[in-house]
């Protein structure tokens, strides 16, 4: 089983990959789903700024493309700053690929450790149809 050091390893390694000419923020993550596997994701900005997409939603894409449909924790890391937290969007999409809230890990780089949160914490009352 992925412990979440090992998880947050993979986020700092990705967010090496991250194309951010704009910003400079990159931005690495890396999901663990239901199922055991793991997948990573950069960030990557376009001039047109609406079109960049979060390291986040990369790697739950990435999951999604090898046919994973739950997620069951998530790293997230920038050298740029201290506990990164996802965004809004990556926070409702999160929420779109577990079965309860309370039950999805967000993990964070916090000094030399890691600090971890339920999605439920991060995104009370979330959108549910």
């Amino acid at each position: 089983m992925v412990d979440y050091k090992e998880l947050m390893d993979k986020a700092i390694e990705v967010s090496k990959n991250a194309y951010v000419p704009y910003s400079h923020f990159p931005v690495g993550a890396c999901v663990l789903t239901t199922s055991g596997k793991t997948y990573c994701g950069c960030n990557f900005e376009n001039g047109s700024y609406g079109l960049t997409i979060c390291a986040e939603r990369n790697a739950i894409g990435s999951a999604i493309a090898d046919g994973e449909k739950k997620i069951k924790a998530i790293a997230i890391y920038s050298p740029k700053m201290n506990k990164c937290m996802p965004c809004g969007a990556c926070r409702q999409v999160l929420h779109e690929f577990c079965d309860n809230d309370e039950e999805l890990d967000v993990i964070v780089k916090m000094g030399d450790g890691i600090q971890v949160y339920t999605l439920a914490h991060l995104l009370p009352e979330s959108f549910t149809l």
